[in-house]
């Protein structure tokens, strides 16, 4: 539905403001950064040599522990995110090695993805923009407009069972391996993922000759994959829900599309902790530089925030079967509405 020039004026307005207003949580501190770093890390090692200690005992109670180990790696990619935005300790430096360190435990090569989710945020929303860092989203016409082969390779892509199944383990042990849509933009992502390759290389390598392969493998390969599924899951709703927003300039405005093209995942407190705050996605993309555990601040200063794009755990199951952008309706539909429309 379009709306009147006065209010589209007076909502831009109050964007603008909302960046104002979150300039003032940007200012990490500290300590608490390295209390965040230190509760992660800690834990995940420990559970790790645990479930690496039980297997040999008793291999489900070992797997068991792979679970809670899975959410501390997730938890320590969050801090690699923050890093890669300059909000984790707003040191430059110090949060780029700090993230290029994390990096070899979370198998995601720092600067290559630090550039590639640069432009996510940059372009988020943006139909003539769509393709880095970002999860493949086709307009109606689009899809459409493919042939037999072409749908078909859409449909197994935005198949549950790719998408949340083989995608994880794909992207995170194959596909960051090499700089893909990188391969011509310099030396940067090059040597990023190949230092990253081989820090990983020497980190496995000294585990199995320590742990032996069998064990290694059975610990670190589930909680990789644990943690990588719980990431993409987490992407994909924050931005994959009905009432995302998508345009093209110059209706496309990057403060529109940050608080209304990304979503205010409503998790409980222990998931929250787990996934450092990136539930709260709208508020990160209108200021990515505001520290994850600062994200809170912002919702307890300023509850009205906490309605936009708002969506529940049993809501988020549901974004699963929308696919297409319906440009007509300006919402996320499915392939069984599109037919509808086609049929109308």
């Amino acid at each position: 539905m379009n709306m009147a020039p006065g209010l589209i004026q007076a909502q831009a307005t109050q964007e603008k403001a909302w960046l104002k207003l979150l300039a003032g949580y940007r200012e990490p501190n500290r300590a608490r950064s390295i209390f965040e770093l230190a509760v992660t890390v800690v834990p995940l090692i420990a559970l790790c040599a645990a479930a690496w200690f039980l297997v040999h005992n008793d291999v489900w109670l070992g797997l068991l522990l792979v679970i809670p180990a899975g959410g501390f790696l997730l938890r320590l990619f969050m801090i690699q995110h923050d890093c890669g935005h300059g909000s984790f300790f707003a040191n430059r430096r110090l949060d780029d090695w700090t993230g290029r360190v994390i990096g070899v435990l979370t198998l995601t090569p720092y600067d290559y993805w630090r550039r590639a989710h640069a432009a996510h945020h940059a372009t988020a929303g943006n139909l003539d923009e769509r393709g880095v860092g970002d999860i493949t989203t086709l307009t109606v016409e689009e899809y459409r407009s493919r042939g037999f082969w072409g749908r078909l390779s859409y449909r197994l892509y935005r198949h549950p069972l790719v998408m949340f199944g083989i995608g994880p383990m794909f992207l995170f042990i194959f596909k960051q391996r090499l700089p893909f849509g990188m391969m011509r933009s310099g030396a940067e992502p090059w040597v990023s993922t190949m230092a990253t390759n081989l820090a990983i290389a020497c980190l496995v390598g000294g585990l199995i000759w320590w742990l032996g392969a069998t064990t290694f493998l059975v610990v670190y390969l589930p909680v990789v994959l644990l943690a990588a599924t719980a990431g993409i899951w987490l992407f994909y709703v924050q931005h994959q829900f009905e009432e995302t927003h998508w345009s093209k300039p110059p209706e496309w405005k990057f403060q529109n599309a940050a608080l209304h093209g990304s979503s205010h995942y409503v998790l409980p407190a222990p998931l929250r902790w787990i996934s450092a705050n990136i539930g709260i996605h709208h508020v990160h993309h209108l200021s990515s530089r505001v520290p994850y555990y600062r994200l809170s601040e912002v919702l307890r200063d300023h509850p009205e925030l906490a309605d936009i794009g708002r969506i529940t755990i049993m809501e988020s199951f549901r974004c699963v079967k929308l696919v297409l952008w319906d440009e007509a309706n300006q919402r996320l539909i499915s392939f069984r509405q599109a037919r509808a429309l086609s049929a109308a």
